[in-house]
C-alpha cells in the first residue's frame, strides 16, 4: 500500500457519500496544500470552480520528484498523480465544505515533467483520471490534456489542474 494511503479502519468521521467512497478506496484526504506562489487554490465563478495546479505533496514532502523516464518510473509518476488528486479534492472540499456538491469534473489538465524520449504522458495522467472516475462515477469523467514539459515547480514529476461544475 503506498504511503499516502491508509487502512479503512484508521479513518473516522467520514461525513458524506463521496468521502465514504474515498475512504473505501483507502485514501485519506490531506490538509489542503499551502499555495507555492502568489495565487489562490480555487476560484469560484458561478457554478464553476477553477482549481489551480497541485503538486504531489504529502505531509510537506514532494512524492517521487524528478523527470519521468529519467529517474522516475511510469508507476512512480502514476502514484504521484493520485496524490495530486487527493490534494485537488482537499482544496475543493475546503472551498465547498463537502465533496457531495461536485456536479462533475469538466476538464483536467495534467503536466508531466518528462524526458525528451518519454511518450507515455497519457498513461501517467490516466492514474488521476481513473481515480476521479472511481470516486465520482460518470461525474468524474472529463475532458483532458496530458502534456509533457521540461520541468515543473519544485522538481515535481507531475502537476494537475481542474475545472469543476458544482451544485448550488
Amino acid at each position: 500500500m503506498p504511503s499516502w494511503m491508509v487502512s479503512r479502519s484508521s479513518i473516522c468521521g467520514v461525513s458524506t457519500e463521496i468521502e465514504s467512497r474515498i475512504a473505501s478506496l483507502g485514501i485519506e484526504l490531506p490538509t489542503p496544500p499551502v499555495p507555492q506562489g502568489s495565487y489562490v487554490p480555487v476560484v469560484r465563478a458561478g457554478d464553476m470552480l477553477f482549481c489551480s495546479g497541485v503538486l504531489p505533496i504529502l505531509q510537506g514532502e514532494l512524492v517521487n520528484p524528478g523527470i519521468v523516464g529519467s529517474g522516475v518510473t511510469l508507476e512512480q509518476a502514476q502514484e504521484a498523480a493520485r496524490v495530486c488528486v487527493a490534494n485537488l479534492l482537499a482544496n475543493i472540499k475546503a472551498e465547498l465544505g463537502t465533496l457531495n456538491r461536485v456536479e462533475r469534473f469538466v476538464r483536467l489538465g495534467g503536466f508531466v515533467a518528462a524526458a525528451a524520449d518519454f511518450t507515455s504522458h497519457p498513461e501517467v495522467v490516466n492514474a488521476a483520471s481513473n481515480l476521479l472516475a472511481e470516486i465520482f462515477g460518470e461525474a468524474g469523467r472529463h475532458a483532458r490534456a496530458a502534456v509533457g514539459v521540461a520541468s515543473l515547480p519544485r522538481n515535481s514529476c507531475i502537476e494537475i489542474e481542474a475545472v469543476v461544475a458544482v451544485k448550488p
